[in-house]
């Protein structure tokens, strides 16, 4: 999202992120990747919970896709960063509005699997 962030913004739309851990968590993840847009905090998991966005497993979180992707995601120079205090959480990608709309939903299904930058940035063209 951070290297889209300018075509995201080209299309009239923001990139807000939720973090599952404290203040300090989120500096130093904004610091340490160059996060260019706001980073809010969900530290109770509650909007999590709300947006049904669940909890891995051993295996989401450390399965043999997962380390298969993270050994390829290293190769590359991508790095793990610190983790929140909710290290079992999953994430999850949203394209909410213009107002309420609920326009994409993508909840990952393991820590190495996560909405396709390309069915998102589509999708905002499509809504632009």
């Amino acid at each position: 999202m951070r290297d889209a962030y300018p075509t995201i913004q080209a299309q009239a739309a923001e990139v807000v992120a939720i973090g599952t851990g404290n203040r300090r968590y989120a500096q130093h993840f904004v610091t340490e990747r160059r996060i260019p847009y706001p980073v809010l905090l969900d530290e109770t998991g509650e909007a999590a919970s709300l947006a049904s966005i669940r909890k891995g497993s051993l295996v989401d979180l450390a399965g043999p896709k997962v380390a298969l992707r993270s050994s390829q995601a290293f190769v590359k120079g991508h790095l793990q960063g610190h983790r929140g205090s909710r290290p079992r959480q999953l994430g999850a990608t949203f394209v909410i509005g213009p107002g309420q709309a609920l326009h994409y939903e993508h909840l990952d299904p393991d820590a190495a699997t996560h909405a396709p930058l390309s069915e998102v940035l589509g999708l905002l063209e499509r809504l632009g």
